[in-house]
């Protein structure tokens, strides 16, 4: 039902973690009720830069029924601006939404993509980037883009905001493949709020790299996040 959806804040806070476990579960539930060949939905996360032509194959991909393509800090998209045009007729409130590629390309025609095609599935962005800030010929464009889709802002800026967020992502079970003791995750927790101003950053990977250091070096774990996590004075 909802066609587009932009999911912003700040780096390391859970933003594809949350989208990634959604799409999992949705996948899940597609295969137990029949998988793609019967429903033709398809759910999944691309991941880094992709050229104008290579997000029309990968909308092409994505274009049947109830599929779900997740674009995660793809940024270079929305400063394309064939690749942005793309994506406003891929997000169009019209009842058919048509993308056309007419400039001649062997590449579609090698892997029998058609140059026009119906669009009938949804996008999430997942980006730094607030749309919201932005200035100059960009905003237009992305002003655009807002128009069609919903748009989360996280909103998590402060250090305590960022902290109450790791805090929820582990007791969600992210520290799990650790091996941890409930007694030993909840002094990591209390080891990085005591030291949240000394951290290079307050994210997910933080506590990741500092979960690694600690499964690592047992006692001596303290000194190497003092080493290799922090700040120096």
């Amino acid at each position: 039902v909802v066609r587009g959806m932009v999911v912003t804040g700040p780096p390391g806070v859970g933003k594809s973690y949350g989208v990634e476990k959604v799409i999992r579960e949705a996948e899940m539930m597609n295969k137990m009720g029949g998988g793609t060949g019967s429903t033709g939905r398809k759910y999944g996360m691309e991941k880094g830069a992709a050229s104008a032509i290579g997000l029309f194959k990968l909308l092409f991909q994505y274009s049947g029924a109830g599929s779900v393509l997740v674009l995660d800090d793809c940024d270079s998209v929305l400063y394309d601006e064939t690749s942005l045009n793309l994506l406003k007729a891929a997000l169009d409130s019209s009842p058919k939404r048509y993308l056309s590629w007419r400039s001649e390309s062997r590449v579609l025609a090698n892997e029998g993509i058609p140059d026009r095609f119906e669009f009938k599935g949804s996008i999430i962005f997942i980006t730094n980037l607030k749309f919201d800030k932005t200035r100059g010929k960009l905003k237009d464009h992305l002003d655009a883009i807002m128009s069609r889709c919903h748009y989360l802002d996280l909103t998590l800026d402060t250090m305590r905001d960022k902290f109450l967020r790791c805090q929820q992502i582990v007791s969600d079970g992210m520290l799990d493949e650790y091996n941890f003791g409930k007694d030993e995750v909840n002094n990591l927790l209390d080891y990085i709020h005591e030291n949240r101003n000394r951290l290079r950053e307050m994210s997910l990977r933080m506590v990741l790299k500092i979960a690694d250091l600690k499964k690592m070096n047992g006692n001596k774990w303290m000194r190497y996040v003092e080493m290799t996590c922090m700040k120096r004075s």
